[in-house]
């Protein structure tokens, strides 16, 4: 496989396709493979294609990049694709997921992964992308692995796995990679110099071993949690890391929404407490809405945007946001102008398949006997070496008995959308809602299918029909 084909589907994914792309050419037995952009949004796909040539340019390099719009064509002998699509987009589907579960009083902060948000988000990706799963069993390389970048990351993963025993799919998330560097912060030692080892489902595995030079970083991270110094926007992972002994992998505003505790009614105290951004992921969406004309006009005219400027008009919106996502958006735009290896792991796999040389990622797969207390065959996110076999998923065994449990919790809730779709039931969807942590831990079993049915109307363009008849 001296010069793979690799399709980026969802390539309008403009910046997040430039950072794909600048991992993979910054790898010297990648700068030849083929790549091939694709998304049904033309002006992005146009965009992201003239960006590509730009950075090739900043490369001193050649590469074979294209854009198709037909996804099937696009597909034709690919021997790896990525996937960075989001079915329904923010407007409409997003904010159909917050408002109207919201009329029932219950609040959201992400919505993407778990919730009645994650279970809506599933319903919509899950069956597109198993469309686009057959078109690859038809006309990719025999080889073909599927790289997921898409949310709920668990459902799609254990979904596609399930579907098709052709192609593979392996879950690619940053939460392990971008926690370390967190805790590396918190702790102020070089995240190189922490050797870690993760375990569990996406977005709730648990760092199991956190080590500086054989020394445990536990009682440092809990002395922190009692002397009351942590950062204020994680309060809620150092309040799970004291109450289940170990410390998770995605951010407090995530995990808030996948457990009871956090969010409910009548008690402002605990959003207070733990200072819990609600609807903070439209928040985030407005803050794109605002940032991407100076994105895509710097990208279209390097040099020519003010971080100032954006900053500016941010702030004079009053977004509701984590303030941090302002600079977010700032150094987003300022970072156009360089070009870094990011910490995804997308290019690192494709790498290693091509050359054999080895490498160690965390990716999502499906549970084969390498966690003994989750459920065979759910999605499970842990270490797994990467060469010329592919992805070999890492056994783990056992994890502490609390923490499967919580995991569990969540794995029904998955495991009930995946059934959904794949047995294309509808009574699987008013299960998944009344199994969820939080959703059930605020709504009333008629309040919950109530809310169901109208986010089934409201999503009717987006669902298939066999959830209707």
């Amino acid at each position: 496989m001296l010069s793979p084909k690799i399709v980026l589907i969802g390539a309008g994914s403009t910046v997040f396709t430039r950072n794909l792309l600048g991992d993979i050419w910054s790898l010297p037995a990648l700068k030849h493979a083929k790549i091939v952009l694709h998304d049904i949004d033309e002006h992005r796909l146009d965009l992201s294609l003239a960006v590509a040539h730009r950075l090739a340019d900043m490369l001193d390099i050649k590469p074979d990049v294209s854009t198709e719009k037909n996804r099937r064509i696009a597909l034709k002998d690919a021997d790896f694709v990525l996937s960075t699509i989001q079915v329904g987009g923010y407007k409409p589907a997003t904010v159909r997921d917050f408002d109207i579960p919201k009329k029932y009083g219950l609040e959201q902060t992400i919505g993407d992964t778990l919730g009645i948000g994650g279970i809506m988000r599933g319903l919509r990706t899950i069956p597109v992308m198993l469309e686009m799963i057959k078109d690859m069993e038809e006309v990719s390389s025999d080889k073909v692995i599927h790289l997921n970048y898409v949310n709920p990351m668990a459902m799609i993963t254990w979904a596609l796995n399930k579907a098709s025993d052709k192609v593979k799919t392996v879950g690619l998330c940053h939460s392990v990679q971008h926690t370390a560097y967190e805790l590396s912060q918190d702790l102020g030692i070089p995240v190189n110099d922490i050797a870690f080892q993760c375990a569990g489902i996406n977005h709730m595995a648990f760092y199991t071993k956190l080590e500086h030079k054989g020394e445990d970083l536990y009682p440092k991270l809990k002395e922190l949690a009692k002397q009351n110094t942590m950062p204020d926007w994680n309060r809620v992972r150092y309040e799970v890391m004291q109450q289940f002994g170990y410390f998770p992998t995605e951010s407090s505003e995530h995990f808030a929404e996948y457990v009871p505790w956090f969010i409910k009614l009548g008690r402002e105290d605990l959003l207070t407490d733990f200072h819990i951004p609600l609807d903070e992921y439209p928040g985030r969406c407005q803050v794109y809405e605002v940032a991407w004309p100076f994105i895509e006009e710097e990208l279209r005219h390097p040099g020519s945007q003010s971080t100032a400027m954006l900053k500016d008009q941010l702030k004079a919106k009053n977004i509701k946001v984590m303030s941090r996502e302002i600079d977010n958006a700032a150094h987003m735009l300022s970072g156009l102008s360089e070009i870094k290896r990011s910490v995804e792991y997308g290019s690192t796999i494709i790498n290693s398949m091509v050359t054999g040389e080895p490498s160690v990622i965390y990716g999502n797969v499906i549970n084969d006997k390498l966690i003994d207390n989750l459920p065979e065959g759910c999605a499970v996110e842990l270490a797994c070496l990467v060469d010329h076999n592919g992805v070999t998923p890492t056994r783990v065994g056992r994890l502490p008995v609390q923490l499967a449990a919580l995991m569990r919790t969540n794995v029904g809730v998955q495991e009930m959308v995946v059934n959904a779709v794949l047995e294309q039931n509808r009574d699987h969807i008013y299960h998944a809602a009344m199994l969820d942590p939080h959703t059930s831990s605020v709504l009333d079993i008629k309040q919950i299918r109530d809310m169901v049915d109208e986010l089934m109307e409201a999503h009717r363009d987006y669902l298939p029909d066999y959830f209707y008849h």
